[in-house]
């Protein structure tokens, strides 16, 4: 799978996990040169407390564009660390 924002590549892997029709990717796939830390913090109630990315492309930033689970609850475990999408990065084969 790979996530692609701004025609660039940001992550991919072959070994995301499938939760909730998102793609997580394993944090060592991402490039983390295009990923700035977030204020930003959500709460799921049945994975935990989100953290997020602001991603940053040739001088174009698109706010918390990505989000991963740093410490997730015991039903969750399988994707702490790991990293998802939204707001128009596009994930694809």
């Amino acid at each position: 799978m790979k996530a692609i924002w701004n025609d660039t590549v940001i992550a991919e892997s072959d070994e995301t996990i499938m939760v909730e029709n998102n793609h997580y990717f394993p944090v060592e796939s991402i490039k983390k040169e295009f990923f700035k830390e977030s204020e930003t913090h959500t709460t799921c109630p049945w994975k935990g407390v989100a953290s997020y990315y602001s991603v940053e492309v040739y001088g174009s930033k698109n706010i918390d564009a990505a989000w991963y689970y740093p410490k997730t609850s015991a039903l969750a475990n399988h994707i702490e660390g790991y990293v998802a999408f939204w707001k128009g990065v596009d994930v694809k084969p």
